[in-house]
């Protein structure tokens, strides 16, 4: 859908971004947007729970996941670090306090288990028990399931070259503070506008 904000236009004009690129950025901007709100209600991980029978809630499977650490999702395999109630906070991005709640709540349900570390044996660390690593599985396998089942009709092409595309546009957000020049000035004027209007500090607009 076109663009028909013009003071946008203006904007995108003067850092240096052509209309052609300008029009991409607002479609995928509206494709994003729409798959975030799906994605915010979880629907797959809720479908997972509810056609599997099981009675989790996301927090507690985001920390099982978090426990078992996919190397593909987290970076670092779990055979090489030692998961602590802290490891799993800062996978998840989540408080300690709150990895350390719904860690006791799935050690009580017979999920996950404390053992001593063999790097530090004053140090315990948080393992899958035999329940817990079926039901990550369990999961795990119903998400590629769906993904797979979804995949399954893209040419070898298509995948072939969505992939490293989708890898390279994943972290445009991690130059979201690193501003160009020209990008940087079009901040500041849009900053200096909407002082100007009484809009900014808390929120509030001057009457």
């Amino acid at each position: 859908m076109p663009e028909t904000d013009p003071s946008l236009k203006d904007h995108l004009h003067l850092a240096g971004i052509e209309a052609a690129t300008a029009e991409a950025a607002t479609e995928i901007d509206a494709v994003l947007q729409r798959w975030r709100r799906r994605v915010i209600k979880r629907e797959l991980g809720q479908h997972a729970l509810s056609d599997l029978g099981l009675t989790l809630d996301l927090a507690q499977l985001d920390v099982l996941m978090a426990v078992r650490a996919p190397e593909a999702e987290f970076g670092t395999p779990c055979d090489q670090t030692e998961t602590m109630v802290s490891t799993v906070a800062s996978r998840l991005g989540i408080d300690p306090s709150r990895a350390s709640r719904v860690t006791s709540d799935l050690i009580r349900q017979g999920l996950v288990r404390r053992a001593v570390s063999q790097q530090d044996a004053r140090r315990s660390v948080l393992e899958l028990t035999e329940e817990g690593a079926r039901l990550v599985s369990a999961v795990r396998t119903y998400k590629f399931l769906v993904l797979g089942s979804f995949l399954k009709d893209w040419t070898p092409e298509e995948v072939a070259t969505f992939l490293p595309l989708l890898e390279r546009f994943s972290a445009w957000s991690d130059q979201a503070a690193h501003h160009t020049e020209a990008v940087a000035e079009q901040i500041a004027d849009l900053r200096m506008t909407l002082a100007e209007a009484g809009i900014g500090g808390d929120g509030a607009t001057a009457e």
